[in-house]
């Protein structure tokens, strides 16, 4: 059975012929309708992408004509037309319908100041084309060249913002894709395997070892071990036992559970993960572009400037229609945005192409300006600040026998185990060229530990309850272990023919460069926080080795997306850094998700920054490469105005009666020189290194 990504209803694949495959993945639907709405967005992407390819293809000839010519005057401007038409009106039919659309609203933004700008160059250009006998010879030039191009890279910064919005979209899919499809259920007495959609809360559910947990519930029969990293974060497996409580989609270890449902559906804890990131994602309020808040007042003074001089021109000094014209033209060319439309995408561009160079993956201009502005950044723990897996940190001998002999026989009890601890003290032995003896006997205690006989030896390695229970007294061990327990770490007790023989800690180690990253954020003047799962004490010993702000610990899913939502209330700008599933709700409610490069498909596609190279001191860099980008987006805004509107008094006229006339060829040089000044101040951006203090 597989579950409709639209309307979330299940369909039997073998029998079932709507289907569609994107991006390598077969989703099933219910009816006709699910699937086109499914569709939509992926056929809008690749019609968008046929645009900007066709736009570019027509464009860069257009420029390079415009330029160089083979032809005479006449043809040459034949052929630009030619070239130019169908991306100004066909390619850019979008921002005439953008431009009504703002219009109607009593608005202006950069479609309308795209349209009038671009319409304004293509109009006056076809006019010296076909008519040009109706302009003053000295001002015969085309602008082709200029309406094709704002157009073609326009458009490539949509594509951009659209592709970065279907990622996030893959991720909501990979988590549906999570929920087990079956459930083994006793009815009647006897055990059924059912849909899971069929589960009734009070049903009792069998799970075997290997299997997923189908549902929330209560464990009534059974010990075994679970893999909660989905939901926890936490990379220790979790011991159940009866009345323990398991969840959906999590990973049942080595023993058989019998779990009676308590949540199901839409009530399960990972339904409530989907619907935490699917709100996260839609309630989020998109950044106004600021070249649309410079538009909405640029566009109205420059055409009120262009009208006024034509009517000063033709009503009051009494010249000719077309010297007018040619000056009402000159004053819309001057503002016409080509500038504009290079000044954002490609600073856009350099930097998303610099961060890649320094591994990070950043999917829009709308998270390096949110990165900008961060003044918090909260660290999952478990994957993100830790390293994810337990390694031994401590052998602590007891009595007679040495630390390599204590970590030799435990890696011999625990040679073949596929329980993390029992991995983490066999690859310490190996590390160590400890040669790990044969293992004659095994016995696994869920919840406790093992038994195993060594080399002839009897063998207990457990926590407390083992060794009690075992007939023998902790008193000895109790200093150390709770010493090494204070500092977050676990403590796996040790005893050899029923004599205390030492321990081993276990702790899941902070990544190499995690302290760096903290040192260098708090430096910048950035709040850092750790948000986690995991037990309040493992959590606070990690806090004073980091040297954080603040530690919260103990939360699960929802709580963590509340905690970001508590942060942002209180005027935080915040940047939630995580790497698992359970971390994706909290990296989509943030105003910039970063995900560790080593993490879940889930949390990379919900996050907006990707860090590949799993290095936590890429987050500063990320922030410190946003602030270098929008600082150059910023800069190149004022260049992109500050030649076309310092000469947009002279291309109106005001000189005229010095003998100074700017006709459209002189407005659009001024326009290629903004462009220059523009592109060279961007490429600056080739120089950015991550300062690390």
């Amino acid at each position: 059975m597989a579950k409709d990504p639209v309307c979330g209803m299940y369909v039997d694949e073998s029998t079932s012929h709507l289907k569609a495959v994107v991006r390598g993945r077969t989703y099933y639907f219910c009816a006709e309708s699910c699937m086109e709405a499914f569709l939509a967005p992926e056929k809008e992407l690749r019609k968008l992408k046929v645009m900007v390819a066709v736009s570019f293809a027509l464009a860069i000839p257009t420029e390079i004509f415009s330029w160089v010519t083979f032809l005479p005057m006449d043809l040459n401007n034949y052929l630009l037309f030619a070239l130019a038409t169908p991306v100004q009106f066909v390619i850019g039919w979008r921002f005439y319908r953008g431009t009504w659309d703002a219009l109607r609203n009593r608005s202006a933004n950069m479609d309308v100041l795209i349209a009038m700008g671009t319409t304004a160059a293509w109009v006056y250009s076809t006019v010296v084309t076909f008519a040009g006998n109706l302009i003053p010879e000295a001002q015969r030039a085309v602008y082709f060249d200029a309406s094709a191009l704002i157009v073609a890279l326009i458009l490539l910064g949509k594509l951009f913002e659209e592709i970065a919005r279907g990622k996030a979209s893959d991720a909501l899919r990979k988590l549906m894709d999570l929920q087990p499809k079956t459930a083994k259920v006793i009815r009647d007495g006897r055990e059924v395997e059912v849909p899971v959609e069929q589960v009734e809360v009070g049903e009792v559910v069998v799970i075997r070892p290997g299997e997923k947990v189908p549902v929330d519930g209560i464990v009534l029969e059974g010990q075994s071990s679970v893999d909660e990293s989905m939901v926890t974060g936490e990379s220790m497996p979790v011991e159940k036992a009866p009345g323990a409580e398991v969840f959906g989609a999590t990973g049942n270890k080595v023993g058989m559970l019998k779990v009676k449902a308590t949540k199901v559906g839409s009530d399960s804890t990972l339904s409530q993960i989907i619907k935490l990131v699917e709100d996260a994602q839609m309630s989020r309020t998109p950044i106004q572009r600021l070249a649309d808040k410079v538009a909405s007042y640029f566009v109205p003074t420059v055409v009120a400037v262009s009208l006024l001089s034509f009517a000063v021109w033709f009503l009051v000094f009494r010249e000719t229609f077309p010297f007018s014209l040619s000056i009402m033209v000159a004053v819309l060319i001057i503002a016409c945005p080509c500038a504009l439309g290079l000044a954002t995408p490609i600073a856009i561009v350099v930097g998303t192409g610099k961060g890649a160079e320094n591994g990070l993956l950043i999917k829009g201009g709308e998270y390096l300006e949110r990165s900008m502005k961060l003044t918090t950044v909260v660290f999952d723990k478990t994957g993100t600040l830790t390293k994810g897996k337990p390694s031994v940190t401590d052998v602590v001998p007891i009595g007679q026998m040495d630390s390599k002999d204590v970590l030799r026989l435990a890696a011999g009890a625990e040679k073949g185990s596929e329980h993390p601890i029992g991995r983490a003290i066999v690859v310490k032995a190996e590390e160590g060229d400890i040669r790990i003896p044969e293992l004659t006997g095994f016995e696994a205690v869920p919840g406790q530990g093992i038994r195993a006989k060594v080399e002839g030896h009897d063998i207990l390695l457990g926590n407390r309850a083992l060794i009690s229970n075992g007939g023998l007294k902790v008193d000895a061990a109790e200093e150390p272990l709770k010493r090494l327990e204070q500092d977050g770490k676990t403590g796996m007790i040790l005893a050899v023919d029923g004599k205390l023989a030492g321990i081993i800690a276990v702790a899941d180690t902070l990544k190499d460069n995690s302290v760096a990253a903290v040192r260098a954020l708090r430096k910048m003047g950035v709040k850092v926080v750790m948000l986690t799962g995991d037990n309040r004490r493992t959590a606070d010993a990690i806090g004073r080795q980091l040297g954080l702000d603040s530690v919260i610990a103990e939360v699960f899913p929802g709580e963590k997306a509340q905690k970001i939502k508590d942060l942002q209330q209180k005027g935080e700008v915040v940047a939630m850094v995580g790497d698992g599933i359970n971390d994706a709700p909290a990296i989509a409610q943030s105003d910039v998700g970063i995900a560790v490069g080593s993490g879940t498909d889930i949390a990379m596609e919900a996050g907006g920054i990707i860090l590949i190279k799993d290095d936590l001191r890429d987050v500063v860099a990320s922030i410190q490469l946003s602030r270098k980008t929008i600082g150059k987006v910023k800069q190149n805004l004022f260049w992109a105005f500050f030649y076309n509107v310092a000469l947009i008094p002279v291309a109106a006229g005001v000189l005229a009666f010095a003998g100074i006339i700017l006709n459209p060829i002189l407005a659009g040089a001024a326009m290629g020189f903004s462009s220059v000044t523009v592109v060279g101040n961007t490429l600056l951006l080739r120089r950015f290194r991550p300062d690390m203090g």
